[in-house]
């Protein structure tokens, strides 16, 4: 076989195993059942997930009861068991009606309390969520909290990673502890592009949990996926992210939270408009409603004036701006109440206090961008050692 005939069957070759491994399904780490069902064998398990932990169609609790695990109790998250409560509602404990195990909520001024009591029976949490990639989207701060009280209790923690639809880039301040909260519990940017059990290992790692201590951890990776590809969610993973536009413009609309404008809660298009009864010079208005998952929307029964980004171009959404604060802006100066504008949450969400000054003496968004830009080139340095799959 002459040279160039050698070389092009090898580049043929090439680009068939390359595209063979572009074409492959991603395996999520709950659907390699040999690499964690003989663990959990004679144990007493809890499992932490909610809606998004499936297996095919089916939830990973029912799955693992039906194959005789153990499991004594269920933790859930912020908007429960089931994924329907509202964000921020408190949820209180029940029983699952499909498997009759009891189900403790985590999200609650009482949820510490509560799982050092648990805790103690049980000897493995298994933990399977959908997360978003957003430092302030709580299931984060719901593994640190899950994390730590296994540390103190010597408890083994599993987690059953999952692709971050929001992994391909890193964007944002990272957070000051000063400002940390429910909504911020550890230094990393609002867009930190690693899954959950990335941020797991980096947590245990860089001994961000309390007192420095590290918990017994494992990690089921993902199979065929890398922080290139944006994945899209089987699941919605919570009430008012019920679509991927919604899912990639939360990074840039989550702020209006701490402000008096609506982001369509209560509407057919949460996270996809903004806009306020007071808002002047827009054509497009949406009125919230009361409804399941939204049942008491900011700016109930209101029309609101504002934008609606349903049909924005999908390359300006995800691939341009990144966080994109013009939004928040823009609707800043329209509404033209100076401090009255921000609550003090907007530092928790946004994680610094350098952004709300910079809005208010009349920055632009590519200036405010330009500040966090070289702390995020030092995260991505810093968690490095802690990835699993390739970035790109």
């Amino acid at each position: 076989m002459n040279k160039t005939i050698l070389f092009i069957v090898i580049c043929f070759a090439f680009l068939t195993s390359a595209q063979a491994q572009k074409s492959q399904r991603i395996v999520v780490g709950a659907e390699r059942i040999n690499m964690y069902l003989p663990i959990l064998q004679g144990k007493r398990v809890a499992v932490l997930t909610n809606q998004t932990g499936r297996i095919g169609n089916e939830n990973i609790v029912d799955f693992l009861h039906n194959k005789g695990v153990n499991i004594v109790t269920i933790f859930s998250p912020e908007h429960g068991f089931r994924g329907k409560a509202d964000a921020g509602e408190k949820v209180g404990n029940s029983i699952d009606a499909q498997t009759g195990i009891p189900i403790h909520s985590l999200y609650g001024g009482t949820a510490g309390k509560m799982m050092d009591s648990v805790m103690q029976s049980i000897d493995i949490v298994l933990f399977d969520l959908q997360d978003v990639g957003l430092r302030y989207y709580t299931y984060l701060t719901t593994m640190v909290h899950v994390m730590n009280a296994c540390a103190v209790h010597h408890v083994k923690m599993i987690v059953l990673d999952r692709p971050n639809p929001n992994g391909f880039y890193v964007d944002g301040p990272v957070l000051d502890m000063k400002y940390k909260s429910g909504v911020g519990s550890v230094p990393v940017p609002v867009v930190h592009g690693m899954t959950l059990g990335e941020l797991a290992r980096m947590i245990n790692g860089e001994k961000w949990l309390t007192n420095g201590v590290q918990c017994d951890l494992t990690v089921i990776p993902c199979l065929h996926y890398t922080h290139a590809m944006h994945y899209q969610l089987p699941v919605k993973p919570s009430p008012n992210l019920p679509n991927m536009r919604s899912v990639y413009l939360y990074p840039s609309l989550c702020y209006f939270e701490a402000t008096p404008v609506s982001v369509g809660r209560g509407t057919d298009a949460p996270f996809q408009q903004f806009g306020n009864p007071r808002m002047k010079g827009y054509s497009y208005s949406f009125t919230p409603r009361s409804m399941p998952g939204a049942t008491n929307p900011p700016c109930a029964n209101q029309c609101c004036y504002g934008v609606d980004l349903q049909k924005t171009p999908a390359d300006n959404v995800l691939f341009k701006n990144g966080i994109d604060l013009t939004y928040l802006i823009k609707a800043y100066r329209n509404l033209n109440m100076g401090d009255d504008f921000f609550s003090p949450f907007f530092e928790r969400l946004i994680g610094v206090g350098y952004v709300r000054q910079m809005i208010e003496a009349g920055a632009s968004a590519s200036a405010i961008k330009a500040r966090w830009k070289s702390d995020d080139k030092k995260f991505e340095q810093e968690r490095r050692p802690y990835l699993l799959y390739p970035e790109r």
